[in-house]
């Protein structure tokens, strides 16, 4: 069948840039309006956000309303797999530890190495974090973490900002590197060259965000007081980030970069429990609801503030996860067995990776089971190669002829990050021997858990799929284009936007990503970089890279995390208040990257940096 193009996107509907870009800019107004004024659920406010996007863009853009409609369908087909899907079994594989009893030896496992909880945020919230965000992604480091550090004793406030402000320089390799392999089909620049780039910003926030957490729980005095292990923690981190993301660089043949948070993120832990055995406090730091904390010989416990809100999530959490016989001494058995969950998980989604490298090598869905094939394409009716993009975002804006904006929904069942961890799930309950009832309880637990943050996700990636096809999102890009010789700090702060916007770093590159290398030649051939020496290969990899290692820092607002973060730590209806607390951190972070940005763009020798 032939497709013709019905649409055309048009920058400026209105011939009044000014007022086009403030329509264009509704659909997130009414997001912040309803999520933080009103305080609705963010699910609805995602509905309410994607509603409006639809009318702005059928009564605006002029785009047919059948096909904004089914850009928002294609976008919620997206937001449920791979993104729901992969969040939900990731809950799963959590559940299936506290259901059987192994969460708590875990728990142990992890207090044993240090009962300060300074150390324990850091151990669980970043370097674990970092390890779950590249093995699965999409919200579950927030979720699992999140609900652990409650059932250390946290106030659970206070742990779903951290967890969110942990999530946050690992974001970018996430999902064994899926951002990255988005970036690199929507610009057409080497995943392996985009890597480098990436490796050459996100180790040096990497180092930074141990003490920015710990810095978020107390003074300044308590923070340097840990700071052997918050440098071990961040700085192997940051060395195994920077190696794994740029090995190809110097061993040509060992490209590894989509295991960057797997293998950072499990040394970090690894190393770090090695320089607890010789490295303590001086001084225990705890909350008042953490379990011994009046031993003889130790500071008393400093308490956070708590609600009776927060007081009956922590209560509520604790209960869910049980309660350890602390008597029982830990065997290095009983230790792996705990941990055998999560390393099935592992196992399974490096698997998986091999798959998903020979379907791109032969470009197709491999024959899986007989008839059936690992992933089917499926073009969305109405909408694929219907749409022409504006010619500022076309690959060759020249050409006279139109440029069509596929719309082809992938259902990739076998290789989503989800169905590995569904198998580790279900393998798992069979080797820890769960009954067929505690088996319903874990399933009937991890669909409670989702019925709101699920249904957010998907509404939020229709509203962005919606401003995608519409053109809306590129007109508001245009805006930040407008800035020039300063655009460098912009495209990480449009980053920052398109991952509020997508709920994902992946999300977000596929939005901006074509928009950030048309704009850098843009620049580029005004002079931008003439006093630096960058050619034009390197300014479209440092400015498209920035979209993405800038929106990272927009992963800790993002309603996905934030909903997965209040349902983690049982603080539903708290969405509003989360997200004022993490909103400013949010953006004095993707600032530093614009500025880091900024910097390796003009000021010699970080223009060096950049491959």
């Amino acid at each position: 069948m032939l497709w013709g193009i019905t649409y055309t996107q048009d920058l400026d509907p209105l011939n009044q840039r000014i007022l086009s870009t403030l329509f264009a800019a509704i659909p997130i107004i009414m997001l912040f309006y309803l999520l933080v004024v009103r305080r609705w659920l963010a699910s609805l406010a995602g509905a309410g956000g994607a509603l409006s996007a639809i009318v702005i863009a059928w009564l605006v853009f002029d785009m047919p309303l059948n096909m904004a409609t089914w850009a928002f369908v294609h976008g919620v087909g997206f937001g449920l797999l791979p993104v729901g899907w992969t969040v939900m079994c990731a809950m799963l594989v959590y559940n299936v530890t506290v259901e059987t009893g192994q969460f708590a030896i875990i728990r142990r496992s992890v207090a044993v190495l240090s009962d300060d909880a300074r150390v324990q945020a850091v151990l669980i919230g970043f370097s674990f974090g970092a390890f779950l965000e590249g093995a699965a992604g999409g919200g579950s480091p927030v979720a699992i973490c999140g609900a652990m550090l409650v059932g250390l004793g946290f106030d659970p406030f206070l742990a779903a900002v951290l967890c969110l402000i942990a999530n946050t320089s690992p974001v970018a390799y996430g999902g064994l590197g899926t951002p990255i392999l988005t970036l690199q089909g929507v610009t057409g620049i080497s995943g392996e060259r985009l890597s480098t780039m990436a490796g050459h910003q996100l180790p040096l926030l990497s180092c930074l965000v141990p003490f920015y957490m710990v810095k978020c729980m107390c003074t300044w005095r308590q923070t340097w007081s840990v700071w052997p292990v918050l440098a071990v923690s961040g700085g192997s981190f940051a060395l195994f980030q920077f190696l794994f993301a740029t090995m190809h660089e110097y061993v040509p043949q060992l490209k590894i970069w989509p295991m960057t948070d797997i293998g950072g993120g499990i040394l970090s832990l690894v190393l770090t429990a090695i320089f607890l055995k010789h490295w303590k406090p001086k001084d225990r730091w705890q909350f008042a609801s953490q379990p011994n904390r009046d031993r003889p010989g130790h500071a008393p416990a400093t308490s956070a503030p708590h609600d009776a809100e927060a007081a009956h999530a922590q209560a509520s959490v604790s209960a869910l996860l049980g309660t350890a016989d602390d008597t029982e001494p830990l065997s290095a058995l009983k230790v792996a067995r705990a941990w055998m969950p999560f390393a099935l998980m592992s196992l399974f989604l490096m698997l998986t990776g091999f798959v998903r490298q020979r379907e791109a090598e032969l470009k197709r869905g491999l024959q899986i089971l007989g008839p059936f094939k690992s992933y089917y394409s499926v073009p969305i009716p109405s909408l694929h190669n219907e749409v022409e993009r504006a010619k500022r975002l076309q690959k060759n804006p020249d050409s006279p002829e139109p440029e069509a904006e596929a719309a082809v929904f992938d259902f990739k069942w076998l290789t989503a990050p989800g169905t590995p961890c569904f198998a580790a799930a279900v393998l798992s309950m069979f080797l820890m021997r769960v009954s067929p009832r505690q088996a319903v309880v874990i399933f009937r637990k991890t669909l409670v858990q989702m019925k709101i943050p699920i249904p957010t996700i998907a509404c939020m990636l229709g509203l962005s799929y919606v401003t995608r096809y519409a053109g809306m999102d590129a007109t508001l890009g245009v805006a930040f284009a407008e800035t020039g010789l300063l655009y460098p700090f912009f495209a990480a702060i449009l980053g920052w936007l398109g991952v509020f916007l997508t709920g994902t770093d992946a999300g977000s590159n596929a939005l901006f990503g074509s928009l950030q290398k048309i704009t850098a030649t843009e620049i580029f051939n005004q002079g931008a970089f003439t006093g630096s020496g960058l050619v034009l290969d390197q300014a479209q990899t440092l400015i498209c890279t920035a979209n993405s290692t800038g929106g990272v820092m927009g992963k800790m607002i993002d309603a996905q995390s934030i909903c997965v973060a209040t349902a983690a730590t049982h603080q539903l209806g708290r969405e509003a208040d989360i997200f004022k607390a993490v909103l400013w951190h949010s953006v004095f972070l993707a600032s530093l990257v614009g500025i880091l940005t900024l910097v390796q763009a003009y000021v010699y020798p970080f223009t060096r940096m950049v491959p």
